[in-house]
């Protein structure tokens, strides 16, 4: 009997060779197993590391306080996502775990995912409405103001729902004669977003409405979901015909609300807004008409008391003698201005005269008759003041007050 080796597990004629496994085939194996144990689990924790992928996809870490998973949600299961992932948010996650083979990391593969504490609408409603508020959407000075007296009004609805019968039970109440264009959209589920906002587009040109109503009756978050997505959002935004947004009841606030021109509380409530009442502009109009006649009346009996006053006063009794008196003050007036003129005329000829005397007392001409006369240099007209300044032979030029003396130097003193 052959003796066991120390150390064997079993005899050495019946041991069977352990199986080596490649690196392929033990992560396929892993592959395998994970499958079959975790098809599919809910496993909740924060999003750490996000990035979403040029392809669409989204990679991201799922974490707790002492362990991390990696997760991918691939684009073809995240294109019904509402909200947007980030880094930080706590959610909940459905998937299956399972092995990237190529690498041998075993992950979470997302199916579906859930904000933790918070429903996924509202969540996606909260996080559009900050994105288009910052990129100015719900700007005030956006807005454009809403007809008072429209002859086309379009509403964009559900032909069948009751915001069409309600709009048009109330325009037909308030006032007749106002043209109704309806653009039948659905209003709810898959693809009711884009025919709103294709109605919109449309009608915009086509051309000839005043204004637009976009709503529909209320419902659940759920129901009323298409009327808060972006399309619908920038389709309000860029119309050129203003729009009314009635969405639901009056607790119900959508993106297309805040985007609109004018929110109503409802469909009833934007017709209201949109059609005066007819009975109210007949009574208006009575009032006004009254109001101008009375006016008018009191005008009249102003004009007609001041007829009556000039019609019996003195000068449109006797309207030649106003105009005699009239030339007759026109002649005094003419008098008055003839002696005035005189009298100016005489006193400047005094005030010249005096100054004429003050001028000649102060001419050199009046200074030489009284004896003086003034030398002054034969060759240059220079004025000599001191004997010094000559030499014998010297010309000079004496004036006199009638004349004037031409001498040479003899002698100087």
């Amino acid at each position: 009997m052959e003796a066991w080796r120390y150390g064997a597990s079993q005899a050495p004629e019946t041991a069977e060779p352990e199986k080596i496994y490649s690196v392929s085939e033990l992560n396929h194996s892993i592959r395998m197993k994970l499958d079959k144990e975790f098809p599919s689990l809910w496993i909740e924790g924060e999003i750490s590391n996000f990035k979403h992928h040029t392809s669409g996809h989204m990679y991201f870490s799922l974490k707790d306080d002492q362990s991390q998973i990696g997760a991918v949600f691939f684009s073809r299961q995240n294109q019904s996502l509402k909200f947007d992932l980030k880094d930080g948010m706590k959610v909940l996650i459905r998937g299956r775990i399972s092995v990237y083979e190529p690498r041998g990391q075993y992950q979470i593969y997302v199916e579906q995912v859930l904000p933790k504490g918070m429903g996924e609408l509202q969540l996606a409603f909260l996080q559009l409405r900050e994105r288009l508020e910052k990129e100015g959407l719900f700007d005030p000075a956006h807005k454009k103001p809403i007809p008072r007296f429209p002859k086309t009004i379009a509403v964009v609805t559900s032909p069948t729902g009751a915001a069409i019968r309600d709009i048009l039970n109330v325009i037909h109440r308030r006032f007749h004669g106002t043209n109704i264009l309806l653009a039948p959209v659905q209003v709810q589920g898959e693809g009711s977003a884009k025919q709103i906002a294709q109605a919109i587009h449309d009608l915009n040109q086509l051309g000839g409405v005043d204004v637009m109503i976009v709503g529909r009756g209320g419902g659940s978050l759920e129901d009323l979901w298409a009327f808060n997505e972006e399309v619908v959002a920038r389709a309000v935004y860029a119309s050129r015909i203003p729009v009314i947004s009635a969405v639901g009841h009056e607790i119900d606030w959508t993106i297309c609300d805040f985007v609109a021109d004018l929110r109503a509380p409802t469909p009833s409530a934007a017709a209201e807004l949109v059609v005066q009442n007819g009975e109210e502009i007949l009574i208006w109009f009575q009032e006004s008409s009254q109001r101008l006649k009375r006016a008018m009346d009191q005008k009249l009996a102003r004009y007609q008391e001041t007829l009556e006053r000039l019609s019996t006063s003195y000068a449109f009794k006797q309207p030649q003698v106003l105009i005699e008196n009239f030339s007759q003050q026109l002649d005094e007036l003419f008098r008055q201005l003839q002696n005035y003129t005189k009298t100016w005329i005489a006193s400047r000829g005094q005030r010249l005269d005096t100054e004429m005397g003050k001028l000649e007392a102060l001419s050199p001409l009046a200074i030489l008759r009284r004896g003086y006369s003034i030398t002054t240099m034969d060759e240059d007209g220079a004025l000599i003041r001191r004997a010094s300044s000559l030499k014998i032979g010297q010309r000079i030029r004496t004036r006199l007050a009638e004349g004037i003396v031409h001498s040479e130097v003899r002698k100087v003193e």
